[in-house]
């Protein structure tokens, strides 16, 4: 059976009601003209709900409006750069069924005809009401003999087109969906792109909400292979609210949840997730991602990846991301702060005060200036840190397993007993590799100078907490401050360590990159990471998977093959596609010891056998089409 497909121009071909925008521009700088474009809103509102006949809703508005002929070229203008976004991505669309496209809308052919022209619908079916005009040019009405000028004209106008086939109305209001109550339209798609009614998603067939749905489900050609709002992302543990907002306004269906998952809820709650976004404290396992049947992406807004099994998660062809320098900043500025607290007594003698004694002494206070700081890790933070703390005054030593260039006047030690000697402060930023546990115990403690001072930022196994305790009650140590612990709860509560009470230590609660600004770079940054792996196939800075960076796509199908890096692969991928008689416009391969990444780029017309024969290539892992 032929379809027809009628669609409405107003917050659905447009992202916007086109005469609350002439009222915009037609009032200028008036005092009243916020309060008349309210009362334009409002009544243009009752007449898409129903609850005032559209003749009322059309004749007040125009009544207020006080346009003028010249008003309309501007409104043309401003209508162009308002088109829906997924309408202008899905071009083709509209070139391809041109003859099967009507625009019937409750607006005026004046600046209707001129927007819709441009996506191949003529004048001719283009249905909607005409203004009327004195002789200065004055809009001073409408067409009352129009169809579309009356209350459910748009079911008149329909009926008395009598078209053939299938008829499917797209559109957002209550003038729309009347059309299928009525029985003349087989189905109504209810579009959501641009504003959200409940009348009209309460009585549709079918909720759009972008054209790449109403075309995915019409099996129509379109932009994308698979519309983003069946995209399922899962965020856990109060990710910044700006990952929400980033990832809904790029048209992704999303979940918020404010705490972690264990095991268990997380297994029943991933299936049919495609993104999965967490924080330190989710626990991503084997049996997790056997139980994610969609998942293709995971993403650490932190820094730390120990909380997913990499590996695994690898072999089932899931990308991970994390964010490795967002938080920098925010955890050098609280090393520099920590510095200066113990060093200069300060939190013992706030201690003081706060209990009601006054201690006014300089005893075991000192400036930072001059002294030795001994950096443990020179990666991102450690280099930042060797910076600012050498711009105070501060002679800087440091050690990593990695060989490491100098900044500044920085010092590299070969030991980490040679930094530890030399030492006033030592402050540890190493990674969370499993040979790091307790990699400062009693024996390097004592190997550190007489009342210096360690903290650590780092991660809570480094240190033997046990052997710290000790150095401190000794006196060996003159203070530390920690904000890692050995095991952290899941939620805020109560909590207990060995070391609360300690003179001249400073403990908090995992917080170095919990800063307002560090969050929202992690809520930008790992996003971003995430849309583009969805969007272009782009593997950049991934930390489990091959890396390539992809030029943007152009008039051409993408399609992403993870598969066993297993020799003969690449030729047999190219051989498919030869059999296919498909042309490559451009292919990108990049591999590790256990798995290969290939996109292919090809002309846009294919035979979708191809797929299933890419599909079915031994040793495939993960194989998706983006266009």
């Amino acid at each position: 059976m032929s379809r027809k497909f009628v669609f409405d121009f107003d917050s659905t071909l447009t992202q916007v009601e086109a005469l609350d925008v002439l009222a915009e521009i037609t009032l200028g700088d008036r005092e009243d003209r916020e309060q008349i474009i309210r009362e334009i809103q409002e009544i243009t509102n009752l007449g898409i709900d129903g609850d005032i006949s559209f003749t009322e809703s059309l004749e007040r508005r125009i009544r207020l409006l006080g346009a003028h002929r010249n008003d309309l070229e501007p409104l043309i203008g401003a209508l162009r750069q308002k088109i829906s976004k997924s309408i202008t991505s899905n071009r083709e669309f509209f070139a391809t069924y041109a003859d099967d496209i009507y625009v019937i809308s409750a607006g005026f052919k004046e600046f209707i005809v001129p927007i819709v022209s441009e996506y191949n619908i003529p004048e001719d079916r283009v249905y909607a009401n005409t203004f009327e005009f004195d002789a200065e040019g004055n809009i001073i009405g409408f067409d009352t003999e129009n169809y579309l000028a009356a209350h459910n004209g748009k079911i008149d106008c329909l009926r008395a087109l009598n078209l053939e086939g299938e008829v499917q109305v797209i559109g957002d209001g209550y003038s729309d969906y009347v059309m299928r109550e009525a029985g003349i339209a087989h189905k109504f798609f209810a579009y959501t792109e641009n504003v959200h009614r409940a009348k009209a998603t309460r009585h549709a067939d079918h909720v759009a909400p972008n054209l790449d749905e109403f075309l995915f489900v019409n099996d129509l050609p379109r932009n994308l292979s698979y519309p983003k709002n069946r995209i399922k992302i899962l965020l856990l543990e109060n990710v910044h609210p700006a990952a929400f907002e980033n990832l809904t306004e790029d048209g992704f269906t999303v979940e918020l949840i404010k705490h972690s998952l264990s095991e268990e809820e997380l297994i029943e709650k991933i299936k049919g997730v495609h993104v999965l976004g967490i924080r330190s404290k989710t626990q991503v396992t084997r049996k997790v991602l056997d139980a994610a049947n969609k998942l293709l992406v995971v993403g650490a807004f932190c820094i730390g990846t120990t909380q997913i099994d990499l590996e695994y998660a690898k072999n089932k062809g899931v990308v991970v991301f994390n964010a490795p320098y967002s938080n920098t900043r925010s955890v050098v500025e609280l090393a520099i702060g920590e510095i200066i607290v113990l060093m200069r007594s300060i939190f013992p003698r706030s201690t003081e005060i706060h209990g009601g004694q006054w201690n006014k002494t300089a005893a075991n206070s000192r400036e930072i200036r001059g002294k030795n700081l001994g950096i443990v890790g020179y990666g991102n933070i450690g280099k930042q840190l060797s910076v600012l703390a050498e711009a105070m005054g501060m002679r800087v030593y440091y050690y990593d397993v990695d060989e490491q260039l100098a900044l500044g006047n920085a010092v590299k030690c070969d030991a980490l007993e040679d930094l530890l000697n030399v030492s006033d402060v030592v402050t540890l930023h190493v990674d969370d590799n499993p040979a790091n546990r307790n990699f400062i115990g009693a024996r390097e403690i004592g190997q550190m100078r007489e009342g210096a001072y360690l903290i650590n930022l780092s991660r809570g196994f480094v240190v033997d907490i046990p052997a710290l305790v000790e150095a401190l009650k000794s006196r060996k140590l003159a203070g530390a401050a920690i904000d890692v612990y050995p095991e952290e709860p899941s939620s805020n509560g109560a909590y207990h360590t060995e070391l609360a009470g300690l003179e001249n230590v400073i403990l908090t609660p995992h917080i170095g990159g919990s800063t307002e600004e560090a969050q929202r770079d992690i809520a930008d940054f790992v996003p971003n990471k995430i849309m583009d792996y969805i969007n272009s196939g782009n593997t950049v800075d991934a930390v489990n998977f091959p890396n390539i960076r992809l030029p943007k796509q152009r008039n051409a199908h993408r399609f992403l093959h993870i598969h066993k890096n297993v020799p003969g692969i690449m030729a047999h991928i190219n051989q498919v596609l030869a059999s296919f008689d498909m042309n490559i416009t451009g292919q990108y391969l990049s591999t590790d010891p256990e798995v290969g990444y290939v996109i292919t780029d090809l002309d846009k017309d294919y035979n979708k056998k191809v797929i299933k024969a890419l599909k079915e290539i031994d040793h495939t892992i993960k194989f998706r089409v983006l266009y």
